[in-house]
């Protein structure tokens, strides 16, 4: 009998989570096992941990926290990973997965080459423009191409809503911006009174994006599946890309398709396995003291 918790580590474009089955395992103080095992010194290392629990309304359910503990409503890297998972582990046989979350459920389906699954493409709906449901505090109804004053530079920003908040903002040279200054003014400016997760976006061509992400309480990461999309949908808004791109981030290249018929936002993209283990019930008595290690700029950009 395993004295521990099994777990898996994936990523998704660099975007790398923590997987733990709690349909067959008791999961205590998720918030606590987060800060412990996302650590990058003291535990694991990732940027967050997925529990992937039992659901009423779909196949399973996602909660999500990042790596200081916090809950968060969603995450298209993390969410195709769950897909990957539970076939990989034979937690279904069927190609196709409902997916319950904070944001609501998301439907997956993978494609799957001599019983491994390669890609998966996640339906996550319609994007949201209201102001209430982002939220984003404005008087206008929504918020698309409005000015935002960041210390000494004003951004031109679209808020939306894919289950979590965003806010994209086109600049003209992604790799040359000051993300480690502008990310944290942007997260926690007084406009978004629950932080914002924060997309800055070049325009390469009608179909392709550079973009670079500072996710709400976590930071820069390699990649952001719901970024992507609304950076897509922000630039179809305001005339500057198509509805269907690739976007190129740190971590690699994603596909997203915002079907204007139905409104929904379709994003198609890899998910790896990088090891198995086993984590010893004896690390949650104590809590390492340093929870603060964090890559806030990524070299080697390509």
């Amino acid at each position: 009998m395993l004295n521990g918790l099994k777990f898996t580590k994936m990523q998704a474009l660099g975007n790398d989570y923590i997987y733990i089955d709690a349909v067959n395992q008791l999961i205590e103080r998720p918030e606590t096992l987060a800060r412990q095992m996302c650590n990058r010194h003291f535990g694991i290392g990732s940027d967050g941990l997925v529990l992937i629990c039992p659901s009423h309304s779909a196949d399973y359910k996602m909660r999500i926290f990042n790596f200081d503990g916090s809950e968060a409503e969603m995450c298209g890297n993390a969410i195709r990973s769950v897909a990957k998972f539970v076939y990989h582990y034979g937690m279904t046989k069927s190609q196709t997965v409902a997916v319950e979350t904070i944001g609501g459920i998301k439907h997956l389906t993978m494609e799957v080459r001599d019983g491994a699954v390669t890609n998966i493409t996640a339906d996550l709906g319609k994007p949201v423009f209201d102001k209430e449901k982002i939220p984003v505090l404005t008087e206008k109804p929504d918020f698309v191409d409005q000015p935002v004053v960041l210390d000494d530079r004003v951004f031109h920003t679209t808020a939306i809503s894919m289950g979590n908040p965003h806010c994209v903002s086109f600049v003209e040279d992604v790799d040359r911006l000051d993300l480690a200054k502008y990310g944290p003014l942007m997260e926690k400016n007084p406009l978004f009174p629950r932080k914002i997760n924060a997309e800055f976006t070049q325009i390469l061509s009608r179909d392709r994006l550079r973009m670079r992400t500072w996710e709400r309480n976590t930071g820069e990461t390699m990649a952001c599946g719901t970024g992507c999309c609304v950076s897509v949908v922000a630039g179809t808004l305001t005339g500057r890309c198509d509805p269907i791109a690739t976007i190129e981030q740190v971590g690699g290249l994603i596909h997203v398709a915002w079907d204007r018929t139905t409104g929904h936002m379709y994003m198609t993209g890899p998910s790896e396995i990088v090891f198995e283990g086993v984590w010893r019930v004896s690390h949650l008595e104590t809590e390492p003291i340093d929870r603060t290690d964090r890559m806030s700029n990524f070299a080697g950009r390509a």
